[in-house]
């Protein structure tokens, strides 16, 4: 797969670098608010950004799925609605993990 062979010949830091730039905020924001916004956002492009799909797979209701992710947005700076945007979002995700 192409993105794990991406990843595999990149520096860690790099990564970590990525990563943090991309979702800072977000990972601040789980860490001092106890969000879930990373595992939210993950299960959101995972899933092909099915909203209702989405929201069920996580045992949410709808609107909280949707408010979260405008969080995600409001503290990266990224539009969900951007290819562009999803894939920075997506890589960045690949690159903690």
């Amino acid at each position: 797969e192409f993105r794990r062979v991406l990843f595999r010949s990149q520096d860690p830091a790099v990564l970590e670098a990525l990563a943090r730039t991309v979702l800072g905020g977000v990972l601040d924001s789980d860490r001092d608010r106890g969000t879930e916004l990373v595992a939210t956002l993950r299960a959101f492009l995972d899933g092909g950004g099915r909203w209702q799909d989405t929201a069920d797979a996580l045992h949410v209701h709808i609107n909280t799925l949707r408010h979260r992710m405008k969080r995600v947005e409001e503290l990266t700076g990224r539009s969900l609605a951007s290819t562009a945007d999803r894939v920075d979002l997506f890589l960045a995700l690949r690159a903690l993990s």
